[in-house]
Protein backbone atom coordinates (compact mmCIF):
# COMPACT_ATOMS: atom_id res chain seq x y z
CA UNK A 1 0.00 0.00 0.00
CA UNK A 2 1.09 3.39 -0.92
CA UNK A 3 2.33 5.60 2.00
CA UNK A 4 0.05 8.26 3.65
CA UNK A 5 0.62 11.41 1.39
CA UNK A 6 1.56 14.73 3.28
CA UNK A 7 -1.22 17.74 2.46
CA UNK A 8 -0.20 21.35 1.45
CA UNK A 9 -3.17 23.98 1.32
CA UNK A 10 -3.28 24.07 -2.69
CA UNK A 11 -3.85 22.32 -5.68
CA UNK A 12 -0.53 21.59 -7.29
CA UNK A 13 -1.18 23.77 -10.53
CA UNK A 14 2.67 23.37 -11.61
CA UNK A 15 2.31 19.17 -11.60
CA UNK A 16 -0.96 19.81 -13.49
CA UNK A 17 0.12 21.57 -16.34
CA UNK A 18 3.73 19.41 -16.59
CA UNK A 19 1.27 16.13 -16.52
CA UNK A 20 -1.14 17.86 -19.57
CA UNK A 21 2.03 18.45 -21.35
CA UNK A 22 3.14 15.00 -21.40
CA UNK A 23 0.51 13.76 -22.12
CA UNK A 24 0.45 11.04 -19.98
CA UNK A 25 -3.08 9.93 -18.02
CA UNK A 26 -3.20 10.08 -14.08
CA UNK A 27 -3.52 5.97 -14.43
CA UNK A 28 -0.20 6.58 -16.84
CA UNK A 29 1.76 8.57 -14.12
CA UNK A 30 1.00 6.27 -11.46
CA UNK A 31 1.49 3.22 -13.03
CA UNK A 32 5.57 3.90 -14.44
CA UNK A 33 6.09 5.68 -10.82
CA UNK A 34 4.96 2.26 -9.17
CA UNK A 35 7.52 0.63 -11.57
CA UNK A 36 9.97 2.97 -11.24
CA UNK A 37 9.69 2.40 -7.21
CA UNK A 38 9.95 -1.68 -8.01
CA UNK A 39 13.03 -1.32 -9.73
CA UNK A 40 14.82 0.79 -6.73
CA UNK A 41 13.78 -2.09 -4.38
CA UNK A 42 10.86 0.12 -2.82
CA UNK A 43 7.31 -1.08 -4.47
CA UNK A 44 4.38 1.36 -3.99
CA UNK A 45 0.67 1.15 -5.04
CA UNK A 46 -0.11 4.11 -6.60
CA UNK A 47 -3.17 4.66 -9.05
CA UNK A 48 -5.35 7.45 -10.73
CA UNK A 49 -6.79 8.50 -7.78
CA UNK A 50 -3.40 9.03 -6.03
CA UNK A 51 -2.54 11.41 -8.72
CA UNK A 52 -5.71 13.26 -8.04
CA UNK A 53 -4.98 13.50 -4.71
CA UNK A 54 -1.60 15.13 -5.71
CA UNK A 55 -2.68 17.15 -8.33
CA UNK A 56 -6.02 18.50 -6.94
CA UNK A 57 -5.22 18.30 -2.86
CA UNK A 58 -1.70 19.51 -3.41
CA UNK A 59 -1.20 16.31 -1.84
CA UNK A 60 2.95 15.19 -1.34
CA UNK A 61 4.32 11.75 -1.28
CA UNK A 62 6.59 10.52 0.70
CA UNK A 63 10.33 9.80 -1.13
CA UNK A 64 11.35 8.48 -3.19
CA UNK A 65 7.89 9.11 -4.94
CA UNK A 66 7.98 12.96 -5.90
CA UNK A 67 11.69 12.40 -7.52
CA UNK A 68 10.23 9.66 -9.50
CA UNK A 69 7.27 11.47 -10.78
CA UNK A 70 10.09 14.02 -12.08
CA UNK A 71 11.74 10.85 -13.80
CA UNK A 72 8.54 10.35 -15.15
CA UNK A 73 7.32 13.17 -16.39
CA UNK A 74 11.08 13.47 -18.09
CA UNK A 75 10.63 11.05 -19.87
CA UNK A 76 7.54 12.08 -21.78
CA UNK A 77 8.89 15.42 -21.98
CA UNK A 78 12.29 14.56 -23.28
CA UNK A 79 14.22 16.63 -20.64
CA UNK A 80 15.08 16.45 -17.27
CA UNK A 81 12.41 17.81 -15.07
CA UNK A 82 12.98 19.24 -11.69
CA UNK A 83 11.29 18.77 -8.20
CA UNK A 84 10.60 22.30 -8.24
CA UNK A 85 8.72 21.86 -11.84
CA UNK A 86 6.34 19.24 -10.41
CA UNK A 87 5.76 22.12 -7.04
CA UNK A 88 7.85 19.33 -4.61
CA UNK A 89 10.65 21.11 -4.02
CA UNK A 90 12.10 21.38 -0.85
CA UNK A 91 11.34 18.04 0.35
CA UNK A 92 13.29 16.11 2.46
CA UNK A 93 15.35 13.92 0.06
CA UNK A 94 15.41 10.10 0.83
CA UNK A 95 19.28 9.76 1.23
CA UNK A 96 19.71 6.09 0.81
CA UNK A 97 18.44 5.81 -2.58
CA UNK A 98 19.18 8.92 -4.52
CA UNK A 99 22.13 8.12 -7.15
CA UNK A 100 22.14 4.55 -5.82
CA UNK A 101 20.00 2.76 -8.23
CA UNK A 102 21.20 0.99 -11.41
CA UNK A 103 17.99 0.02 -13.53
CA UNK A 104 18.41 -3.34 -15.56
CA UNK A 105 17.00 -1.55 -18.50
CA UNK A 106 19.92 0.66 -19.98
CA UNK A 107 17.29 3.26 -21.44
CA UNK A 108 16.11 3.82 -17.62
CA UNK A 109 19.52 3.99 -16.13
CA UNK A 110 20.47 6.64 -18.80
CA UNK A 111 17.45 9.37 -17.97
CA UNK A 112 17.97 8.03 -14.23
CA UNK A 113 21.39 9.59 -14.58
CA UNK A 114 20.06 13.08 -16.15
CA UNK A 115 17.23 13.81 -14.06
CA UNK A 116 20.43 12.83 -10.82
CA UNK A 117 22.53 15.24 -12.00
CA UNK A 118 20.19 18.10 -13.06
CA UNK A 119 18.57 17.92 -9.35
CA UNK A 120 21.43 17.24 -7.63
CA UNK A 121 24.96 18.76 -6.42
CA UNK A 122 27.65 16.87 -4.21
CA UNK A 123 27.43 18.98 -1.87
CA UNK A 124 23.89 17.77 -0.73
CA UNK A 125 25.44 14.63 0.55
CA UNK A 126 28.18 16.39 2.67
CA UNK A 127 28.43 14.17 5.65
CA UNK A 128 27.06 11.24 4.42
CA UNK A 129 28.57 8.07 4.61
CA UNK A 130 30.33 5.65 2.47
CA UNK A 131 28.06 2.17 2.08
CA UNK A 132 30.39 -0.50 0.52
CA UNK A 133 27.36 -2.73 0.31
CA UNK A 134 25.64 0.26 -2.24
CA UNK A 135 28.47 -1.28 -4.96
CA UNK A 136 26.39 -4.67 -5.08
CA UNK A 137 24.11 -4.44 -7.62
CA UNK A 138 25.76 -2.11 -9.98
CA UNK A 139 28.76 -4.43 -10.09
CA UNK A 140 27.07 -7.95 -10.40
CA UNK A 141 24.52 -5.98 -13.19
CA UNK A 142 27.58 -5.17 -14.99
CA UNK A 143 28.99 -7.94 -14.80
CA UNK A 144 26.79 -9.91 -16.27
CA UNK A 145 25.79 -7.42 -18.81
CA UNK A 146 28.59 -5.17 -19.28
CA UNK A 147 27.66 -4.21 -22.82
CA UNK A 148 23.86 -3.11 -23.33
CA UNK A 149 24.30 -0.47 -26.26
CA UNK A 150 20.95 2.13 -26.80
CA UNK A 151 20.09 3.13 -30.35
CA UNK A 152 19.51 6.94 -31.01
CA UNK A 153 17.21 8.56 -29.27
CA UNK A 154 14.84 11.81 -30.14
CA UNK A 155 14.54 14.65 -27.39
CA UNK A 156 14.23 18.12 -27.30
CA UNK A 157 18.23 19.52 -27.93
CA UNK A 158 19.69 18.68 -30.84
CA UNK A 159 23.29 16.48 -30.38
CA UNK A 160 26.38 17.28 -32.48
CA UNK A 161 29.82 16.41 -32.74
CA UNK A 162 30.68 19.56 -31.48
CA UNK A 163 29.08 18.76 -28.30
CA UNK A 164 31.09 16.22 -27.53
CA UNK A 165 34.76 17.27 -28.36
CA UNK A 166 33.36 20.24 -25.59
CA UNK A 167 32.49 17.42 -23.12
CA UNK A 168 36.08 16.48 -23.25
CA UNK A 169 37.80 18.84 -23.33
CA UNK A 170 36.30 19.67 -20.21
CA UNK A 171 36.95 16.13 -19.06
CA UNK A 172 40.51 16.69 -19.96
CA UNK A 173 41.25 20.06 -18.52
CA UNK A 174 39.25 18.23 -14.87
CA UNK A 175 41.84 16.05 -14.78
CA UNK A 176 44.65 18.59 -15.26
CA UNK A 177 43.43 20.94 -12.47
CA UNK A 178 42.39 18.01 -10.19
CA UNK A 179 45.72 17.19 -10.61
CA UNK A 180 47.30 20.58 -9.91
CA UNK A 181 44.91 21.99 -7.23
CA UNK A 182 43.00 19.00 -5.68
CA UNK A 183 39.37 17.67 -5.72
CA UNK A 184 38.22 21.14 -3.70
CA UNK A 185 39.52 23.87 -6.66
CA UNK A 186 36.96 25.95 -8.22
CA UNK A 187 37.50 24.02 -11.10
CA UNK A 188 36.81 21.05 -9.67
CA UNK A 189 33.46 22.71 -8.80
CA UNK A 190 32.92 24.23 -12.50
CA UNK A 191 32.97 20.41 -14.67
CA UNK A 192 30.52 19.20 -11.85
CA UNK A 193 28.30 22.17 -13.02
CA UNK A 194 29.62 21.44 -16.96
CA UNK A 195 28.34 17.80 -15.72
CA UNK A 196 24.86 19.44 -14.30
CA UNK A 197 23.88 22.07 -17.02
CA UNK A 198 25.70 20.99 -20.26
CA UNK A 199 25.84 17.08 -20.33
CA UNK A 200 22.48 16.27 -18.39
CA UNK A 201 20.43 17.65 -20.82
CA UNK A 202 22.22 16.18 -23.74
CA UNK A 203 21.18 13.30 -22.52
CA UNK A 204 17.57 13.74 -23.15
CA UNK A 205 18.12 15.17 -26.37
CA UNK A 206 18.33 14.07 -30.38
CA UNK A 207 21.19 11.78 -31.43
CA UNK A 208 21.41 8.82 -33.79
CA UNK A 209 23.10 5.58 -31.88
CA UNK A 210 26.87 6.63 -32.94
CA UNK A 211 26.86 9.65 -31.12
CA UNK A 212 24.62 8.44 -28.53
CA UNK A 213 27.22 6.10 -27.41
CA UNK A 214 30.34 8.64 -27.54
CA UNK A 215 27.84 11.03 -25.64
CA UNK A 216 27.53 8.14 -22.80
CA UNK A 217 31.35 7.63 -22.52
CA UNK A 218 32.10 11.27 -22.17
CA UNK A 219 29.37 11.50 -19.77
CA UNK A 220 30.68 8.91 -17.56
CA UNK A 221 34.41 9.68 -17.70
CA UNK A 222 33.11 13.53 -16.35
CA UNK A 223 30.97 11.78 -14.08
CA UNK A 224 33.84 9.74 -13.06
CA UNK A 225 36.36 12.56 -12.46
CA UNK A 226 33.53 14.63 -10.62
CA UNK A 227 33.12 12.08 -8.44
CA UNK A 228 36.98 11.55 -8.01
CA UNK A 229 36.93 15.20 -7.38
CA UNK A 230 34.36 14.75 -4.75
CA UNK A 231 36.33 11.30 -2.87
CA UNK A 232 39.85 13.61 -2.97
CA UNK A 233 37.70 15.98 -0.37
CA UNK A 234 36.52 12.99 1.70
CA UNK A 235 32.86 13.20 0.42
CA UNK A 236 32.55 9.51 -0.25
CA UNK A 237 28.65 9.52 -0.06
CA UNK A 238 28.63 11.70 -3.42
CA UNK A 239 31.49 10.01 -4.41
CA UNK A 240 29.92 6.77 -4.67
CA UNK A 241 26.68 7.98 -6.57
CA UNK A 242 28.39 9.60 -9.36
CA UNK A 243 30.67 6.48 -9.94
CA UNK A 244 27.24 4.23 -9.77
CA UNK A 245 26.21 6.75 -12.74
CA UNK A 246 28.76 6.65 -14.50
CA UNK A 247 29.09 2.93 -14.60
CA UNK A 248 25.71 2.84 -15.49
CA UNK A 249 26.17 5.17 -18.59
CA UNK A 250 29.30 2.79 -19.95
CA UNK A 251 27.06 -0.02 -19.98
CA UNK A 252 24.39 2.05 -22.16
CA UNK A 253 27.52 2.62 -24.49
CA UNK A 254 28.07 -0.64 -24.92
CA UNK A 255 31.67 0.27 -23.93
CA UNK A 256 32.97 -2.60 -21.72
CA UNK A 257 36.58 -0.83 -21.75
CA UNK A 258 34.94 2.20 -20.10
CA UNK A 259 32.65 0.68 -17.56
CA UNK A 260 36.39 -1.46 -16.65
CA UNK A 261 38.11 1.58 -16.17
CA UNK A 262 34.76 2.65 -13.86
CA UNK A 263 34.84 -0.33 -12.07
CA UNK A 264 38.94 -0.02 -11.10
CA UNK A 265 37.80 3.60 -9.63
CA UNK A 266 35.06 1.87 -7.48
CA UNK A 267 37.48 -0.43 -6.41
CA UNK A 268 39.94 1.66 -5.30
CA UNK A 269 37.56 3.85 -3.47
CA UNK A 270 36.29 0.55 -1.74
CA UNK A 271 40.03 -0.28 -0.93
CA UNK A 272 40.40 3.53 0.51
CA UNK A 273 37.97 3.32 2.95
CA UNK A 274 38.52 0.04 4.48
CA UNK A 275 37.53 -2.45 2.50
CA UNK A 276 40.02 -4.55 0.30
CA UNK A 277 38.78 -7.31 0.05
CA UNK A 278 35.68 -6.43 -1.64
CA UNK A 279 38.28 -3.93 -3.73
CA UNK A 280 40.10 -6.91 -5.09
CA UNK A 281 36.84 -8.41 -6.00
CA UNK A 282 35.01 -5.62 -7.88
CA UNK A 283 38.58 -5.00 -9.77
CA UNK A 284 39.41 -8.65 -10.85
CA UNK A 285 35.96 -8.69 -11.94
CA UNK A 286 35.82 -5.56 -14.16
CA UNK A 287 39.29 -6.86 -15.33
CA UNK A 288 38.41 -10.30 -16.77
CA UNK A 289 34.96 -8.71 -18.18
CA UNK A 290 37.71 -6.59 -20.55
CA UNK A 291 40.36 -8.01 -20.78
CA UNK A 292 39.35 -8.96 -24.89
CA UNK A 293 38.63 -5.49 -25.32
CA UNK A 294 40.36 -2.97 -23.33
CA UNK A 295 43.47 -1.36 -24.26
CA UNK A 296 46.57 -1.93 -22.13
CA UNK A 297 47.04 0.77 -19.90
CA UNK A 298 43.21 0.51 -18.77
CA UNK A 299 44.25 -2.95 -17.91
CA UNK A 300 47.42 -1.93 -16.69
CA UNK A 301 45.65 0.48 -13.97
CA UNK A 302 42.99 -2.53 -12.87
CA UNK A 303 46.20 -4.31 -12.27
CA UNK A 304 47.85 -1.65 -10.32
CA UNK A 305 44.44 -1.42 -8.07
CA UNK A 306 44.36 -4.53 -7.71
CA UNK A 307 48.41 -4.55 -6.14
CA UNK A 308 47.32 -1.69 -3.92
CA UNK A 309 44.25 -3.57 -2.05
CA UNK A 310 46.27 -6.76 -1.95
CA UNK A 311 48.39 -4.59 -0.31
CA UNK A 312 46.30 -3.30 2.56
CA UNK A 313 45.26 -7.10 2.95
CA UNK A 314 48.43 -7.93 3.94
CA UNK A 315 49.27 -9.88 0.89
CA UNK A 316 52.70 -9.10 -0.34
CA UNK A 317 52.69 -12.84 -2.78
CA UNK A 318 49.71 -11.33 -4.29
CA UNK A 319 50.38 -7.49 -4.65
CA UNK A 320 53.71 -8.89 -6.16
CA UNK A 321 51.98 -10.77 -8.79
CA UNK A 322 49.72 -7.82 -9.32
CA UNK A 323 52.34 -4.88 -10.32
CA UNK A 324 54.54 -7.48 -12.78
CA UNK A 325 51.13 -7.85 -14.57
CA UNK A 326 50.63 -4.32 -14.48
CA UNK A 327 54.06 -3.37 -15.42
CA UNK A 328 54.25 -6.06 -18.49
CA UNK A 329 50.52 -4.73 -19.57
CA UNK A 330 52.65 -1.20 -19.52
CA UNK A 331 54.96 -2.55 -22.11
CA UNK A 332 52.79 -3.71 -24.48
CA UNK A 333 51.10 -0.01 -24.67
CA UNK A 334 52.04 1.51 -27.84
CA UNK A 335 51.56 5.43 -28.74
CA UNK A 336 48.02 6.21 -29.90
CA UNK A 337 46.89 2.81 -28.78
CA UNK A 338 44.78 3.69 -25.50
CA UNK A 339 41.84 6.25 -25.15
CA UNK A 340 43.39 10.01 -23.76
CA UNK A 341 41.58 9.82 -20.86
CA UNK A 342 44.44 7.03 -19.66
CA UNK A 343 46.89 8.78 -20.81
CA UNK A 344 47.67 9.20 -16.85
CA UNK A 345 48.74 5.70 -16.09
CA UNK A 346 52.49 5.11 -17.08
CA UNK A 347 55.28 3.37 -15.47
CA UNK A 348 55.77 6.30 -13.28
CA UNK A 349 52.40 6.40 -11.91
CA UNK A 350 53.10 2.38 -11.24
CA UNK A 351 56.18 2.85 -9.81
CA UNK A 352 54.87 5.42 -7.18
CA UNK A 353 51.70 3.35 -6.17
CA UNK A 354 54.45 0.38 -5.96
CA UNK A 355 55.95 2.47 -3.09
CA UNK A 356 52.50 2.94 -1.62
CA UNK A 357 51.80 -0.94 -1.54
CA UNK A 358 55.13 -1.93 -0.23
CA UNK A 359 54.76 0.90 2.47
CA UNK A 360 51.66 -0.56 3.62
CA UNK A 361 53.43 -4.06 3.69
CA UNK A 362 56.01 -2.57 5.89
CA UNK A 363 58.71 -3.45 3.72
CA UNK A 364 60.96 -0.09 2.71
CA UNK A 365 63.85 -2.48 0.34
CA UNK A 366 61.34 -3.19 -2.02
CA UNK A 367 59.40 0.53 -1.96
CA UNK A 368 62.98 1.89 -2.37
CA UNK A 369 63.55 -0.18 -5.52
CA UNK A 370 60.57 0.50 -7.08
CA UNK A 371 61.05 4.07 -6.12
CA UNK A 372 64.16 4.64 -8.50
CA UNK A 373 62.06 3.57 -11.14
CA UNK A 374 59.77 6.39 -11.00
CA UNK A 375 60.65 9.10 -12.93
CA UNK A 376 60.30 12.92 -11.42
CA UNK A 377 56.62 14.37 -11.62
CA UNK A 378 56.50 18.03 -12.45
CA UNK A 379 55.62 19.59 -9.54
CA UNK A 380 53.54 21.82 -11.62
CA UNK A 381 51.41 19.90 -13.24
CA UNK A 382 51.06 17.14 -10.62
CA UNK A 383 51.27 19.03 -7.33
CA UNK A 384 48.81 16.75 -5.48
CA UNK A 385 50.39 13.69 -6.34
CA UNK A 386 54.19 14.77 -5.94
CA UNK A 387 53.30 15.61 -2.44
CA UNK A 388 51.61 12.54 -1.52
CA UNK A 389 54.42 10.56 -3.03
CA UNK A 390 56.55 12.40 -0.75
CA UNK A 391 54.59 11.45 2.35
CA UNK A 392 54.45 7.96 1.49
CA UNK A 393 57.84 8.36 0.62
CA UNK A 394 58.72 9.80 4.04
CA UNK A 395 56.65 7.11 5.89
CA UNK A 396 58.84 4.59 4.02
CA UNK A 397 62.38 6.43 5.52
CA UNK A 398 60.86 6.39 8.65
CA UNK A 399 59.87 2.74 8.56
CA UNK A 400 63.54 1.92 7.51
CA UNK A 401 64.49 3.96 10.90
CA UNK A 402 66.05 6.86 8.90
CA UNK A 403 64.74 9.79 10.78
CA UNK A 404 66.44 12.79 9.08
CA UNK A 405 65.50 11.32 5.52
CA UNK A 406 62.16 11.28 7.06
CA UNK A 407 61.96 14.71 8.11
CA UNK A 408 62.98 16.07 4.75
CA UNK A 409 60.48 14.27 2.63
CA UNK A 410 57.92 15.57 5.61
CA UNK A 411 58.65 19.01 5.18
CA UNK A 412 58.69 18.89 1.14
CA UNK A 413 55.43 17.64 1.32
CA UNK A 414 53.89 20.55 3.46
CA UNK A 415 55.27 22.79 1.55
CA UNK A 416 53.47 21.65 -1.85
CA UNK A 417 50.21 20.23 0.20
CA UNK A 418 49.68 23.58 1.39
CA UNK A 419 48.44 25.10 -1.76
CA UNK A 420 46.27 22.01 -2.58
CA UNK A 421 42.64 21.82 -1.50
CA UNK A 422 42.47 18.09 -1.02
CA UNK A 423 41.31 15.75 1.96
CA UNK A 424 42.68 12.71 0.93
CA UNK A 425 46.30 14.79 0.83
CA UNK A 426 45.79 16.00 4.86
CA UNK A 427 44.76 12.46 5.15
CA UNK A 428 48.22 11.15 3.45
CA UNK A 429 50.11 13.80 5.91
CA UNK A 430 48.18 12.39 8.89
CA UNK A 431 49.53 8.77 8.14
CA UNK A 432 52.86 9.94 7.91
CA UNK A 433 52.97 12.34 11.44
CA UNK A 434 51.71 8.97 13.48
CA UNK A 435 54.56 7.24 11.93
CA UNK A 436 56.73 10.16 12.65
CA UNK A 437 55.38 9.97 16.67
CA UNK A 438 57.75 7.33 17.39
CA UNK A 439 60.57 10.25 17.99
CA UNK A 440 58.38 12.33 20.22
CA UNK A 441 61.00 13.70 21.97
CA UNK A 442 63.15 15.08 18.96
CA UNK A 443 63.23 18.92 17.96
CA UNK A 444 62.99 18.32 14.47
CA UNK A 445 59.86 16.13 14.76
CA UNK A 446 58.08 18.33 17.11
CA UNK A 447 58.78 21.09 14.53
CA UNK A 448 57.69 19.37 11.49
CA UNK A 449 54.39 18.41 13.33
CA UNK A 450 53.90 21.73 15.05
CA UNK A 451 54.11 23.30 10.99
CA UNK A 452 51.88 20.67 9.56
CA UNK A 453 49.42 21.44 12.11
CA UNK A 454 49.31 24.78 11.32
CA UNK A 455 50.19 25.09 7.56
CA UNK A 456 47.71 22.45 6.90
CA UNK A 457 44.72 23.17 9.75
CA UNK A 458 45.82 19.42 11.36
CA UNK A 459 44.47 18.57 14.24
CA UNK A 460 47.07 17.05 16.75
Amino acid sequence: MAPAPRRTREPNHRLGALLAASGRSRKGLAQRVNELSEQRGQPRAYTHTSVGNWVDKGMIPDAPAPELIAVALGERLGRPVTLTEIGMAGLPADPAAVGLDFPRDPGDAVRNAANFWSTVHRRDFIGGAFAVAAYTTPVTRWLVQPSAPLPGHRGSLQVGRADLVELWQAASEARSWDSKYGGGSWRSSSVADCLRHRASPLLVGTYPEKIGAELYCVTAELARVVGWAALDMGQHDAAQRHFIQALALARAAGDTEVGSHVMSTMALQAMLRGYPSEAIDMVQGGYERAKGSASPRVLAFAKMVEARAHGRSRDPRAASRALSEAEALLGRARPGDDPEWISYMSHTRLASDAVEVWRDLGNPRAAFTWNRHADAMPEGSFARSVGLRLTVLGTVHLQGGSLEEGVAMGHRAVDILARVQSTRARDYVRDYTTELRRWPKEPAVRDLLQRARTELAMAS
